[in-house]
């Protein structure tokens, strides 16, 4: 069984920074962070393989984040720069075993329990 926790949320001005973070326990392949705003659906924000050789981002964050892992550690992250107020959400930490990537929240067989992320103006 694999868990998941998140790391790293909080408040922050537009313009500023966080960095999230992921711990893995158990055997995990690719991996991914998603998010859900109130009212909306959850939606792929970023993904990455097993290797960390192929990343995918949603084109509204593309340029300002970026997404990595360290398998030993067995951590992923997702440095996010450049924060706007509609980056404000609950984000997830997410695996399934496939080694590839995808962007579908209905391929990840493990979900952490989210971390809130507020952008003010």
């Amino acid at each position: 069984q694999v868990q998941l926790v998140e790391s790293g949320g909080g408040l922050v001005q537009a313009g500023g920074s966080l960095r999230l973070s992921c711990a893995a326990s158990g055997r995990t392949g690719a991996m991914g962070w998603f998010r859900q705003a109130p009212g909306k659906e959850r939606e792929f924000v970023a993904v990455i393989n097993w290797s960390g050789g192929s990343t995918y981002y949603t084109d509204s964050v593309k340029g300002r984040f970026t997404i990595s892992r360290d398998n030993v550690k067995k951590m992923v992250y997702l440095q996010m720069n450049s924060l706007k107020p509609e980056d404000t959400a609950v984000y997830y930490c997410a695996a399934r075993a496939s080694l590839i990537a995808s962007t579908t929240p209905r391929d990840y067989n493990y979900w952490g329990q989210g971390t809130q992320v507020t952008v003010s103006l």
